[in-house]
């Protein structure tokens, strides 16, 4: 195994790193708020509301998310002018696809918070006069969430495990980094096991910071020792 190849290529790996890290951020993070309502109209027992946010969840948790990106990247401009505007850019296509599929999973992870939440906090709520809309404010949507948080930490590994396809469309994230850096050295073991390393340890920062938020959370769920 050559280590000379991979310190010189370091600058490459770390700009690869940093494409991924904030692309995966930034979707989570719209994700989530794309998911929270996706999840109350799921649970509605109104049918215009039910039945989009059904399928919608129904077809991007159905379908691979490289079938998702090949999609947008190559067959928006069968439906409108894409050149010169942002859906050009092969990150924005990568972006809107991530969003677009962990709003799904997410929303299916809140919509079963939800239904797995104690009667007992709901039935208080009515008992104090709350509405509906201030029930999910205060009471359903806050616990719901705390709840879902080791799931949801799953979705956010599969997320960052998943934005690996992003190097098929032209962007050098960490994968790209390690097509990039076997291209010009012909080392795919090295390069590829560089890349799976920063995975691993990106994969473990989730993981830690997601046991100190279920720490901090969720305290309320332990018993009292």
């Amino acid at each position: 195994m050559d280590f000379s190849l991979i310190v010189e290529s370091f600058p490459i790996y770390l700009s690869g790193l940093w494409t991924t890290a904030w692309m995966v951020g930034v979707a989570l993070v719209i994700g989530l708020a794309v998911a929270i309502p996706l999840a109350v109209a799921r649970n509605s027992h109104n049918y215009l509301f039910m039945a989009p946010s059904w399928a919608y969840i129904y077809f991007f948790r159905g379908t691979p998310l490289l079938v998702q990106l090949y999609l947008i990247y190559y067959g928006m401009d069968q439906f409108f002018p894409v050149k010169d505007t942002p859906w050009e850019n092969a990150w924005f296509c990568a972006l809107v696809a991530f969003v677009l599929n962990t709003s799904a999973y997410t929303a299916e992870i809140i919509r079963g918070a939800i239904n797995g939440l104690p009667k007992g906090e709901i039935e208080a709520a009515k008992a104090y006069g709350m509405s509906t809309f201030m029930t999910y404010r205060r009471i359903t949507l806050p616990s719901a969430l705390r709840r879902a948080l080791p799931v949801y930490s799953n979705e956010v590994i599969f997320m960052l495990h998943g934005s690996a396809v992003a190097g098929i469309v032209t962007i050098v994230d960490l994968t790209g980094a390690a097509r990039l850096v076997n291209s010009r050295y012909y080392a795919p073991f090295e390069s590829f096991l560089t890349a799976g390393m920063f995975y691993m340890a990106l994969t473990f920062m989730i993981l830690w910071c997601f046991k100190l938020a279920e720490k901090r959370f969720l305290a309320y769920t332990r018993p009292l020792s």
